[in-house]
């Protein structure tokens, strides 16, 4: 694989600035945050005052365990836009999830808070390895998604060329890298996969395409994953983070030259982890959850925000802010399975890991009696697919989710192409559990 290390001269600054210079930004920038969101939007002024802190409180960094927490249900109440903090005449945009288990999280930015969006999703893509004058295939689904459009204006701002593809489609996605032949790819890690399933298909070999470097985000993904790909094509993949509520893609990512974690731009959010079960703040280095404090956003202000992330903050590396831990799953995503706690990456190393099965998996919960138990369902590779080997695959496959996870599963051989594909997030687990 080609060196895509960045110059030290085209970094920004404070990439590269002290601890001591990073954290007297994040100061003043947290003091202007709280006071923003206290005084212009009515839930923290209420919640605020409810805990009994005032943004006069907060006289240094460790004073922010003192204030509360914004949960999304936050946003689902004051739907559509009553968490705002600025009139409507100055939101240049709007985006929203998707809103399938309930009403969508709706989010505003300022034109502000778009140049400092598209800043750090350049910043993102140089980390990554991505130059001025490069082509970029963006497999981003546009719309109120902020994935595709962050992406898009990253890639200009950088001075790169956006190739605005969009997800669905396979077969024009391999045509269009093999025709317009980009740099990089931003995509979905499973969407990839199917992307490279459609590069077989089509006879054409994964690593004779341009692709130099793919910026995998919008859900976890495994370090064998990543190997997986980077054999396939001959090129480097590294993890890019976001969240709408806290601004898109971009808060954070790796650096191609190391790929130890992903840097957090700790000079707009300020990052902590916490004990998921009681609040509290946990020291650097220990898992938990992640959350987020926002500095610079005008539109949607977010203090103390939960992710339900589970991560852990280390040292910077290539840069000297923060990095976070590769996110091992959700913790509201952890499956308890007989007293077990399981996540969907766990099942997706062991199935990586077992010879002769394709990189598609599913996992079905199911009650039978009074247990629950898990299927994964899974497929063979097509020049494996005989019955000799798909039972022992399948054998081998059960021993190491018991051996490793902890737990006894049923796998289920499907035959190819059964197992869902995705088009942009994968559904790693579908639950067929009477509730």
């Amino acid at each position: 694989m080609k060196d895509l290390t960045p110059a030290r001269d085209t970094l920004d600054p404070i990439e590269i600035a002290s601890i001591d210079e990073i954290r007297a930004l994040q100061f003043d920038r947290l003091k202007w945050s709280l006071s923003h969101a206290y005084n212009n939007v009515p839930l923290y002024k209420d919640r605020f005052d409810q805990a009994g802190v005032h943004p006069d409180d907060f006289k240094s960094l460790a004073d922010l365990a003192k204030f509360p927490f914004t949960y999304k249900d936050d946003l689902r109440q004051n739907y559509p836009f009553g968490m705002f903090a600025v009139p409507r005449d100055q939101i240049a945009r709007v985006h929203a999830s998707s809103g399938t288990t309930g009403k969508p999280t709706v989010v505003g930015y300022t034109k502000a808070d778009i140049d400092n969006w598209a800043d750090l999703m350049a910043r993102s893509l140089r980390a990554s390895g991505v130059r001025p004058g490069d082509s970029v295939h963006n497999a981003y689904g546009y719309g109120l998604f902020t994935g595709g459009l962050g992406a898009h204006y990253g890639i200009e701002r950088l001075g790169a060329t956006c190739i605005p593809v969009s997800g669905g489609m396979t077969p024009r996605q391999v045509t269009l890298i093999q025709d317009f032949k980009p740099k990089a790819i931003m995509v979905t890690p499973s969407y990839m996969l199917n992307i490279l399933e459609e590069f077989h298909k089509q006879g054409i070999d994964p690593r004779s395409s341009s692709l130099e470097t793919a910026i995998f985000g919008a859900e976890p993904w495994t370090n064998a994953m990543r190997q997986e790909i980077e054999q396939a094509f001959d090129m480097h993949a590294v993890d890019i983070y976001g969240l709408s509520e806290i601004m898109g893609p971009g808060v954070a990512n790796e650096c191609v030259e190391t790929k130890d974690g992903l840097h957090i731009w700790e000079d707009h959010f300020y990052p902590e982890i916490i004990n998921p079960e009681t609040g509290e703040p946990v020291q650097d280095g220990e898992m938990g959850e992640l959350v987020f404090t926002t500095l610079t956003k005008e539109g949607l202000p977010m203090i103390r925000y939960r992710t339900r992330d589970l991560t852990r903050l280390l040292p910077g590396t290539a840069r000297s802010m923060r990095r976070m831990e590769k996110v091992t799953g959700r913790s509201d995503d952890m499956i308890i399975l007989r007293g077990v706690n399981v996540f969907p990456t766990q099942i997706e190393e062991q199935v990586l890991a077992t010879q002769g099965l394709a990189t598609y998996f599913q996992i079905e919960l199911v009650n039978s009696g009074k247990m629950d138990h898990m299927r994964v369902h899974v497929e063979m590779n097509p020049d494996q697919d005989a019955d000799d080997t798909r039972a022992v695959a399948a054998a081998t496959l059960q021993k190491r989710i018991k051996d490793i996870v902890g737990v006894t599963t049923e796998v289920v051989m499907n035959e190819l192409g059964q197992v869902a594909r995705s088009e942009g997030k994968a559904k790693r687990v579908v639950d067929n559990r009477p509730h």
